[in-house]
């Protein structure tokens, strides 16, 4: 082991203590080891953490999403640098999922030489202590759910990605973009409702042309991010959103996504609704705020977070509904039982992938909060009795 490496090493082992002070100086020494020799280690050692995850079932995006929760600005940079290193290193076949991925991270990769330099911005202290912070983060990871196969994986030249009507998902993106501008209610309900009754007949066709097809879909997933504030109501609305289509949701708090196991029409309804639903609830929230606050009252957290609760309940229902009526529609003999088998393949799934699940009930503790989050989600039909409390999936 080189010393530039001892000095990592040793750097590393401060880092992941409680002694500020022994993680102070172990930085000191590596300020002063050789800059060279330092900078390659450090690549070196990320490039391999960062590779390692990949196999665990990380995904460059879910490891960005977390770099961004956890590490500073310049640390979830430096992260996106090892991963466009790795990718260097990757032997085919590498999905086009994962190259999309890199990119739209803006991970690009020149050249080794000053690599830590040319994100130093002239201070290299508070750079080593970024890296060395983002190599303890990525050096902890615990292994995750695998939705996808990885990198160099036999099954990567298998696995597929059905097409999800490219044209129908316009007119979705257009209908809820309507939703999101209007400052109306009750006229972003209906262009919410109508996009999910669109999502429902093509998914209700993905599933008959598949039920016949040689090689039939299995489940596949997606993770959508539940940062802070009110991570649980976020979590809470995706869960609804993947019922109304079908999928089932499991959050995990601590790295800060909720993973959504469904087919893969099903999966892009669930993305394209959650993300607009999130733009209005956002939205409708502040113009509850901006209602208390001229009646009195004022902002807090519990009215915030009950706000958003009711709301993911009610929108929850009228996707349902909608999802209900396009089935209902569809004079088909075979629709009920292949349904019904995707549904079953899909809890299969998440028995597998989480065994472990465990269910937490949120508190609603804000009458007001609950009211208004209820009418923003459904002003044509206010229900203001108390609010059935319904247990949100959570990994352990």
């Amino acid at each position: 082991m080189s010393s530039a490496e001892q000095l990592l090493d040793a750097a590393l082992a401060a880092a992941r203590g409680t002694d500020v002070r022994a993680a102070e100086r172990a930085l000191d020494r590596l300020v002063v080891g050789a800059g060279a020799d330092v900078d390659a280690a450090l690549l070196a050692r990320l490039t391999r953490a960062v590779g390692r995850l990949w196999p665990r079932g990380w995904q460059p995006v879910d490891l960005d999403r977390l770099a961004v929760r956890r590490l500073t600005p310049r640390g979830a940079r430096l992260l996106r640098d090892g991963v466009a290193a790795q990718r260097r290193t990757l032997p085919d076949p590498v999905p086009a999922w994962f190259d999309e991925q890199v990119t739209d991270l803006g991970a690009r990769w020149d050249t080794d030489a000053g690599w830590l330099d040319r994100r130093a911005d002239g201070d290299r202290i508070t750079a080593l202590r970024d890296a060395v912070n983002a190599l303890v983060l990525v050096e902890g990871l615990p292994p995750i759910a695998s939705l996808r196969p990885p990198p160099g994986s036999a099954a990567v030249s298998r696995a597929a990605v059905p097409a999800t009507g490219s044209r129908m998902l316009d007119r979705v993106r257009a209908l809820l973009a309507k939703a999101e501008s209007t400052g109306y209610p009750a006229e972003a309900e209906a262009f919410t409702a109508k996009a999910q009754e669109l999502m429902a007949r093509h998914s209700i066709d993905a599933a008959l042309l598949d039920a016949a097809a040689d090689r039939p879909d299995r489940p596949g997933g997606v993770r959508l991010g539940t940062d802070a504030p009110y991570a649980a109501a976020k979590a809470l609305l995706i869960q609804e959103v993947a019922a109304a289509n079908r999928c089932e949701s499991v959050w995990s708090d601590d790295l800060g996504f909720a993973t959504v196991l469904g087919f893969p029409a099903d999966l892009a309804a669930v993305e394209l609704l959650h993300t607009s639903l999130l733009v209005q609830a956002t939205a409708a929230m502040l113009r509850g705020r901006a209602e208390r606050g001229r009646a009195g009252g004022r902002r807090t957290k519990v009215y915030d977070e009950s706000f958003l609760n009711a709301f993911a309940l009610r929108i929850g229902e009228r996707l349902r509904v909608a999802s209900t009526a396009a089935a209902e529609e569809r004079d088909d003999d075979r629709l009920l039982p292949v349904l019904a088998a995707r549904s079953d393949a899909v809890r299969e799934r998440l028995d597998q992938l989480f065994p472990g699940t465990t269910r937490h009930r949120l508190q609603v503790r804000d009458a007001d909060g609950w009211t208004s989050g209820t009418s923003a989600a459904d002003r044509a039909s206010l229900d203001p009795t108390a609010p059935a409390r319904r247990p949100l999936r959570g990994a352990r």
